[in-house]
C-alpha cells in the first residue's frame, strides 16, 4: 500500500513515564560519575557547569537526563522494520507524580488499535 510518489511520511511518538526518585543523592552521584567520565565528550569547563547543575538539582531530574541513553529511546522501534528513527529528543522535569487518569490507561485493552 506504499506509494513512493507520495514521498516521505513521518510520525512522531509521544511516551510519558512518571518515575519515584528513592535516592536523589545516590542518583546524583552516578550522573556525576557519568560526567566525569573521560568517554563523555566535554571539555572541563563543561564538566564543571553540568556537575554543578545536578548537584543544584533537589529534584533530580537532571541527573536523570544525564543517565538515560537516547539510544535505548529509539530502542522502541528498532525492532520494527517497516520504520527508520530519524529523531531521538529526551526531556526530564519535575513531577506532581502518577497521572490517576494514566493509571487506568492500562485497563482499556480496547483502545488499542492493533488488537482489531
Amino acid at each position: 500500500m506504499s506509494d513512493e510518489s507520495d514521498g516521505e511520511r513521518f510520525l512522531r511518538i509521544a511516551v510519558e513515564l512518571t518515575v519515584e526518585v528513592l535516592d536523589v543523592a545516590a542518583l546524583q552521584a552516578a550522573a556525576l560519575a557519568e560526567i566525569r567520565n573521560p568517554e563523555t565528550e566535554l571539555d572541563d569547563d563543561e564538566r564543571l557547569e553540568q556537575a554543578e547543575l545536578v548537584r543544584s538539582d533537589e529534584t533530580g531530574a537532571t541527573a536523570l537526563q544525564w543517565l538515560i541513553d537516547p539510544e535505548h529511546v529509539v530502542g522502541l522501534v528498532e525492532h520494527i522494520t517497516e520504520v527508520e528513527p530519524r529523531e531521538a529528543m529526551l526531556g526530564v522535569e519535575p513531577s506532581d507524580g502518577p497521572d490517576d487518569d494514566a493509571e487506568h490507561a492500562h485497563d482499556h485493552d480496547d483502545d488499542h488499535p492493533h488488537d482489531n
